[in-house]
């Protein structure tokens, strides 16, 4: 008899252990209250990262200016503008697009897909309240929470949705704000507060810390901020909002210092948090952390055996592929393949602003507190010959190598695409390949990988025994 899996959640960590267990000749049932893909493909990754290429055809246009390329009609030059209900428009479209096709794939893989909200209701037993009304009853063998976080909302402010907003209701403004306030200058922050400095609007982004996405390596976050603010962006460092109020058409935003931004609309990017409630976890003698995160093991199991978590629910790092490969993991793992637990140091991320921040692995700092001493090389891109036919000079590359074998344990990009730029470093992290492997491959030139591999030279160079 094949296993019975239930998975609440039907975003990365649900839809991709739906179909690793459909693979594996489970009886797989998604309950779902949305679309397939979930936050993530209807309302964050996708559309937000949809939204910065819109962005980004902005920049195109000032960039292709200076190469002596612009648009005119009988002589007449023609200037860019934002029709930014289109945009908004095509944005969701194309995250409803993306999730109609998930729903196709895990469909064709015969997966059950049960639209309601579901609870633990006893042992190996899951109620889901129906979308259509009424209730169904799932047995299962094994159960996957992968129900994913909401925006935090902070006691002194209520989002609208017309001039206080997170980030999931910026699609819905009629235009592109006049003066858009950002609170909170992680990456989310960032990446918004550079997509409607893109548009037009003005942008004051609010940042409690002494440097913009302070998680970041801290050369990355000086670089954006230089750009943000060369771009005309105003950033109010080690600045913490208390307060927000709306006054007629404008929104005021009280910081701790006493003084007040005032602007047209506001928007909060201050994190996630687990949607961890009404699940029913006590049913099965499960409890969450102080943050609301759902405790789990190395392969994704919680506290009670039958039942595992993935993604954000689990309050761990907030990042689709992560809750992709934990989905995937708890499904090996419940049905009874081998499994290697999730590697946290070789995880690679990528901020998309521009330039984009992508990171892989650990930093010095984390290296040596792991205890292993690291040795760094940094090389700018501004005498890289792809990066200058671009107009892309803005960032560099880092690798770091352990010393003694030089073995690869992290990387830094900053640069246009540095998305897709960071992927040599990553399999040079994952595969614990050496500096000099990564050195000694072969790049197109010209190209910006070019950088990635030179950068890998200078520190083979740097490690060299006989030059030290």
């Amino acid at each position: 008899m094949s296993q019975r899996i239930v998975i609440l959640g039907g975003g990365p960590a649900g839809y991709e252990a739906a179909l690793v267990a459909a693979e594996l000749g489970a009886d797989v049932s998604i309950v779902a209250d949305e679309g397939l893909g979930g936050n993530c493909v209807l309302w964050d990754c996708v559309p937000s990262k949809a939204l910065i290429v819109a962005a980004e055809a902005m920049g195109w246009v000032n960039t292709a200016e200076a190469m002596g390329v612009r648009a005119d009609v009988q002589g007449v030059d023609i200037s860019a503008v934002v029709d930014y209900r289109k945009v908004a428009t095509n944005v969701l479209e194309l995250g409803a697009s993306q999730s109609r096709d998930i729903e196709g794939k895990v469909r064709g893989g015969g997966v059950d897909l049960v639209r309601g909200r579901g609870h633990i209701s006893a042992a190996h037993e899951v109620t889901v309240d129906l979308e259509e009304g009424g209730q169904r009853t799932l047995q299962a063998d094994h159960l996957l929470i992968a129900t994913g976080s909401t925006a935090r909302v902070l006691p002194f402010f209520e989002p609208d949705g017309d001039r206080v907003l997170v980030g999931q209701q910026v699609y819905g403004l009629p235009e592109v704000p006049e003066h858009l306030i950002v609170v909170g200058s992680g990456a989310t922050g960032a990446e918004f507060a550079h997509a409607f400095k893109r548009f037009g609007a003005a942008v004051t982004l609010v940042s409690s810390r002494d440097l913009i996405m302070p998680t970041e390596d801290p050369d990355a976050a000086q670089v954006i901020e230089d750009v943000f603010e060369r771009r005309g962006m105003t950033i109010l460092r080690n600045a913490r909002a208390i307060s927000c109020e709306r006054r007629d058409d404008e929104v005021v935003v009280g910081l701790k210092d006493g003084s007040e931004v005032v602007g047209s609309h506001v928007l909060f990017t201050v994190g996630q948090v687990p949607t961890s409630r009404e699940l029913g976890l006590e049913n099965a003698g499960i409890e969450l952390d102080a943050w609301g995160g759902i405790q789990i093991d190395s392969v994704s199991r919680t506290s009670s055996g039958w039942v595992y978590a993935a993604g954000d629910v689990t309050g761990g790092v907030m990042l689709a592929s992560v809750a992709a490969m934990q989905g995937r993991t708890a499904m090996w793992h419940a049905l009874g393949q081998a499994v290697q637990p999730i590697r946290w140091d070789s995880v690679a991320g990528t901020i998309f602003t521009d330039p984009e921040v992508a990171t892989v692995g650990l930093s010095p700092s984390e290296a040596e507190a792991a205890g292993f001493p690291v040795e760094t090389a940094r090389l700018d891109f501004r005498g890289n010959p792809r990066a200058k036919m671009g107009h892309g000079l803005d960032g560099f590359v880092k690798v770091h190598a352990m010393v003694g074998s030089g073995t690869v344990v992290g990387g830094v990009v900053v640069s246009k695409r540095a998305s897709d730029l960071i992927q040599p470093l990553a399999v040079a992290v994952q595969n614990r390949l050496s500096v000099s492997q990564v050195a000694q491959t072969m790049t197109v030139y010209p190209s910006m990988a070019g950088s990635v591999a030179e950068c890998a030279r200078m520190l083979m160079a740097r490690l060299d025994p006989q030059r030290r």
